[in-house]
């Protein structure tokens, strides 16, 4: 059979994934995901440490195989259409991997001579374009062990960019870089996307994912918790301080209808899971007089926690 990856013309998603599952023998990394990339976003992937994500990534670029389940990449499963989808999707896995006595130019013209897509007579003009764009031209013939994290990054950047994708999936990809650098990376992914790519990006700084992201997935322990908007995600998480002197009657009244409160040691309440509309009704209802009721912003690192703390419970 022979495969071709469509051009792109505003396929809802990138890849699909149903019921993956990854173990190692007794150690399930990933269990039962379910999920969606679509194009012209960009997907910001969240979870603590050994959640999963790098197993799903593999998985996700034929990599390792599923214990069960499947995945599709660019319209084709995963990993029998590997040869023919890979050429179109970049990506920067666990860190670059370049040989430290090579110059960034000589690692990079490595790494092109092994780009189906790539003719040898184009090698020399993409390395050149490809350097430029992550900003180390200058750079571009000391030798690797003389570059620092950051600029080790951007040359693993380089390598999955060295031609148009469809699709880039990129681990931990600010790791090392400066303010500059992380800026240039949201400008460039956000550019990619808005020209009907898709990409997804795993990461903890999770400030950098709520400015970059248009939807994220959280995954823990092996499990995907949750995938929404970034602005659904915040919105989900947002919490009510309630000033009352009356703190103990009013909450369990509120913990009577399902509604998760907490006091803290001023004696204001911290509700979520309802709105100031319906805290300030049972209040009435209950007879509680309310000296002040304030909704607090929410962050995506309050979302994540909040999602993560209750998988884990």
């Amino acid at each position: 059979m022979t495969f071709a990856v469509a051009a792109n013309s505003g396929t809802a998603v990138a890849a699909r994934v149903r019921g993956l599952c990854k173990v190692f023998g007794a150690t399930v990394a990933v269990e039962d995901v379910d999920l969606d990339i679509p194009d012209g976003a960009v997907l910001g992937m969240l979870g603590p440490n050994g959640s999963g994500k790098t197993t799903l990534i593999r998985l996700l670029l034929g990599l390792t195989r599923p214990t069960a389940g499947t995945a599709e990449l660019l319209g084709h499963p995963m990993p029998t259409g590997a040869a023919v989808v890979l050429p179109h999707v970049g990506a920067l896995v666990e860190g670059p991997g370049f040989h430290p006595f090579l110059s960034g130019r000589e690692n990079l013209r490595r790494v092109a001579a092994a780009e189906p897509l790539l003719p040898t007579r184009a090698i020399p003009a993409a390395v050149d374009a490809a350097l430029e764009r992550v900003g180390l031209g200058n750079a571009a013939d000391r030798r690797f062990r003389g570059y620092s994290l950051g600029m080790k990054q951007r040359l693993g950047l380089a390598g999955a960019l060295l031609l148009p994708r469809r699709l880039v999936i990129l681990d931990e990809p600010a790791n090392g870089l400066d303010p500059q650098g992380i800026r240039w990376l949201r400008d460039f992914l956000r550019g990619f996307a808005a020209k009907g790519n898709a990409v997804l990006v795993s990461s903890h700084v999770l400030t950098e994912m709520a400015q970059l992201a248009d939807e994220a997935i959280v995954i823990s322990r092996g499990r995907l918790v949750r995938q929404a908007p970034i602005h659904e995600l915040t919105k989900d998480s947002r919490e009510l301080v309630v000033v009352t002197p009356e703190a103990g009657r009013l909450a369990a009244a509120l913990h009577e209808r399902g509604i998760a409160v907490q006091t803290n040691a001023e004696g204001e309440l911290h509700v979520t899971g309802a709105d100031a509309a319906r805290v300030g009704m049972i209040a009435f209802e209950t007879g509680v007089p309310v000296l002040g009721l304030v909704e607090k912003e929410s962050s995506l690192e309050d979302a994540f926690l909040e999602l993560t703390e209750e998988d884990a419970r």
